[in-house]
């Protein structure tokens, strides 16, 4: 962990220096939190490369605004470009690939690819800002600005009430698109205001956090709820709780043990997979997710 402390870290210290960590330990619990909410639909929906791809495109629009800043002389924040490629992927995703002569997958595929390779090409021509780079496709940043911190409480808040408000009509329509149409709910409005929502908060989440730590909160945390085999809006809570703790976990521990964060908090998220499949096997949960 490229802390600027020179002894062993210890609980002390990190007291002492706890105004340098609080805007970051606060932003991973409320991204980690938001996006284990969300993840319950990108596993269950199987949309986990969808996310992978949108973490990509938000690491390439961090890139891509650098790159504007310094050879353009256009001033576009590393957060609007985050948000702007991330929902521009996401719109792209949404489109039925049967109209490309595509698969779901060959678009996946070729989003995922793309957004990476670009973000590599961009980053190579902004060596100045390489670092700044890394931070945001693997998560090593230590710090978050303040401005990162207060557009992701932003989105989340957003998200969290529009999703919270619209329950049980977006669950119906997600799990089970035809009873949907048939009760008259608007399957293609709600589709969209799911994707929307999953798309600008990776993509907010991404530049503050890391794309790595994001695709990691926004599936492994819906994998851990799902194997204990819970009722559904109880998938949700403990979704929710599982990012909330990965984020927040993963930042202690690369603290304490001086690893990068954005690897900790990803690991931490995939211990908890293992913690619940342990939980699982003691208890004996057979079926699938209610």
């Amino acid at each position: 962990m490229a802390l600027a402390l020179t002894d062993a870290p210890t609980l002390g210290r990190f007291l002492e220096a706890y105004e340098l960590f609080h805007d970051a330990i606060l932003c991973a619990l409320v991204a980690g939190a938001v996006l284990g909410f969300l993840s319950v639909y990108v596993v269950l929906r199987r949309m986990v490369f969808v996310s992978a791809a949108v973490t990509q495109s938000a690491g390439l629009g961090v890139a891509l605004a650098f790159f504007a800043e310094i050879h353009l002389g256009m001033h576009v924040h590393p957060v609007v470009g985050a948000a702007l490629l991330s929902l521009l992927a996401t719109l792209l995703l949404m489109m039925d690939p049967a109209r490309l002569r595509l698969s779901r997958e060959s678009l996946l595929g070729l989003a995922y690819a793309l957004a990476g390779g670009a973000a590599v090409l961009v980053g190579d021509r902004i060596s100045q800002e390489a670092h700044d780079i890394e931070n945001i496709l693997f998560g090593t940043g230590v710090v978050v600005d303040r401005v990162d911190l207060v557009m992701v409480a932003c989105v989340a808040v957003v998200t969290l009430l529009v999703h919270l408000w619209w329950f049980r009509a977006l669950t119906f329509s997600s799990f089970d698109r035809t009873g949907a149409a048939v009760q008259g709910l608007p399957v293609r409005m709600l589709d969209a205001v799911l994707m929307i929502s999953i798309g600008i908060t990776v993509g907010v989440s991404a530049k503050a956090l890391g794309a790595l730590p994001v695709f990691a909160f926004s599936t492994l945390s819906a994998v851990a709820a799902l194997v204990l085999d819970l009722r559904l809006p109880w998938t949700f809570a403990v979704a929710t709780l599982a990012g909330a703790l990965a984020g927040v976990g993963g930042y202690f521990f690369a603290y304490f043990f001086e690893f990068p964060v954005g690897g900790s908090q990803t690991v931490f998220a995939g211990a908890l997979v293992l913690l619940a499949l342990g939980v699982r096997a003691l208890t004996g949960l057979r079926g699938a997710p209610r």
